[in-house]
């Protein structure tokens, strides 16, 4: 028997977040590197960032109501700039930690032992223990009324992915950097390919 919009109410508040939130099936699991005008570097995990297109590049991300601290969300805006960082098998306990709640005057890099790492002379922090990496700048929020989310549309101005995972097609690897994939709230699983299929046609 399927669950109505009143069971689903009536869930306990944690149990309801984690139910609703592992029914999209595995997503991506990243970390955000920022830093404010001060210096002072954030890192939070996250799993609801997407590709928006290709020409430009865009990325889209969705973050929390700011009706607490949102570190990451605030330094996007006064900076205009973050990365975006896969989370692969060697650091996934170590991002999960950064979920957190540390104060801002804490940088999630040094109270989880990652590394930052400064590209291109880019402002935001990448992490250097992740193979796929890239530098993105703010080009659009949007509040989303429904729930009060932000949707925040960045492009891409510099990946860093190593060169030997990228297919003569473009096609990017990812299993050959063993990044990880992200299901609810706290389960991460290893991703292995089952098989590339040609371009559907009629």
């Amino acid at each position: 028997m399927p669950l109505t919009t009143v069971d689903i109410n009536a869930m306990e508040k944690r149990y309801r977040a984690q139910f609703i939130n592992s029914l999209s099936g595995y997503k991506s699991a990243n970390l955000i590197g920022t830093i404010d005008a001060q210096g002072q570097t954030n890192l939070a995990i996250m799993s609801s960032a997407f590709h928006l297109g290709a020409t430009p590049p865009l990325m889209g991300l969705i973050v929390r109501p700011d009706v607490a601290e949102r570190h990451t969300l605030d330094n996007i805006r006064d900076l205009g700039v973050y990365t975006i960082n896969h989370v692969n098998q060697d650091i996934y306990a170590q991002a999960h930690q950064t979920s957190a709640r540390y104060p801002k005057t804490t940088s999630e890099f040094e109270a989880v032992g990652l590394t930052p790492e400064y590209i291109a002379d880019f402002p935001a922090p990448a992490v250097q223990e992740s193979a796929i990496k890239m530098g993105l700048e703010l080009r659009e929020e949007q509040l989303m009324k429904i729930n009060g989310t932000h949707l925040v549309i960045g492009e891409i101005v510099w990946v860093d992915v190593p060169t030997e995972v990228i297919a003569e097609d473009g096609y990017v690897q990812i299993n050959e950097t063993n990044t990880v994939a992200l299901s609810g709230l706290d389960a991460y699983f290893s991703a292995e390919p089952l098989q590339r299929l040609p371009y559907a046609k009629q």
